[in-house]
């Protein structure tokens, strides 16, 4: 086999991303779609040209023709399409946090262990080239032991109102931070302490400032803001420090990468995670896709966007929200 057909399940705004992205990998074919929205499924088909179209993903992965998932459901729906989608010999590309509770993180990296097709969990700041040069120094011992590790992931108001209904920001956004100093380090986080800040009013705080304790001894901050002035020219404010014994090492991704000044105002575009040219998504999330394929057509478990990361990063965040609302240090482990 030369090239995978793959279903997308779940159809809300990144599972529309992740479609567009699908359609410029050469060795992937979008063969599938599902949603529960009758009119959206409907839309999504007529944009894609995906003629299989299904409100229940159990018929979907009934499909024999269908040899691979994207689950972008919201992240407390992924414990039962992600096992049975592995269940039915599908490989599985499950979007972050792999679960909502430690408990079905669990349930779904037991799934995948014995299972014929290959999960991956799509954290995807892993594949932005910035990290990986870091890893590659950290890797090569050009700075050292690790002491101390520094984050910022800020977004504006503009985009959070309806994803604060849904989660917040230390699960949410500041697990990406967390797995990537996992990455880094190599340790385990064995201690969270975290505060929040309710800005608005809505179903979560608008604001997490997180401290771990890694099992080496070195420490981190966290910083993420999900309310920045709805007028900031940029998408987000993302950085981050690495303090070795012997180097540092500072990321970051953030305006003036690209700047553009028009009539309205300036702008500074995603040159990144998904940045759109000629209608077909790049970047990041391209190249997760493609190593996501490249594994699954060599029957090769991926290396990175392993489940016991990912289940090791969710275990951190909801330890550090558990902090946020007690006032208490969260032992982990």
């Amino acid at each position: 086999m030369d090239r995978l057909r793959i279903g997308v399940i779940g159809l809300g705004w990144f599972g529309e991303i992740h479609a567009e992205t699908i359609k410029g990998i050469p060795n992937l074919e979008l063969a599938a779609l599902c949603t529960r929205t009758e009119s959206r499924l409907a839309e999504q088909g007529k944009k894609f040209g995906v003629k299989k179209l299904y409100r229940d993903y159990r018929e979907l992965l009934a499909d024999p023709e269908i040899d691979a998932v994207s689950i972008c459901t919201m992240w407390d729906q992924h414990t039962e399409p992600a096992i049975a989608a592995l269940e039915a010999g599908k490989h599985v590309f499950l979007e972050k946090p792999i679960a909502s509770t430690v408990a079905d993180a669990q349930k779904i990296v037991a799934a995948s262990k014995n299972a014929k097709g290959i999960l991956f969990i799509g954290h995807i700041v892993r594949f932005n080239p910035r990290y990986r040069m870091a890893k590659e120094a950290i890797d090569a011992g050009r700075i050292g032991k690790i002491v101390a590790l520094s984050s910022r992931r800020n977004i504006p108001a503009a985009w959070t109102p309806e994803i604060l209904n849904k989660i917040g920001p230390i699960v949410g956004d500041a697990i990406h931070d967390t797995d990537i100093m996992l990455w880094f380090t190599g340790e385990r986080i064995v201690s969270a302490y975290a505060q929040t800040v309710d800005v608005r009013g809505l179903k979560h705080p608008d604001i997490g400032q997180t401290m771990y304790r890694f099992a080496s001894g070195a420490s981190a901050t966290l910083e993420t803001v999900w309310c920045m002035p709805e007028k900031t020219p940029f998408d987000i404010d993302e950085r981050m420090s690495i303090i070795g014994t012997e180097g540092i090492i500072h990321v970051q991704d953030t305006f003036p990468n690209l700047g553009i000044v028009d009539a309205s105002r300036l702008h500074s575009p995603d040159t990144t995670y998904w940045p759109m040219f000629e209608g077909v998504r790049g970047g990041a999330l391209r190249d997760e896709f493609t190593y996501f394929t490249n594994c699954a057509l060599a029957g090769r478990k991926p290396e990175i966007g392993k489940p016991d990361d990912a289940a090791a990063a969710l275990e951190a965040t909801l330890a550090a929200e558990e902090s946020a609302r007690t006032g208490n240090v969260v032992k982990i482990g």
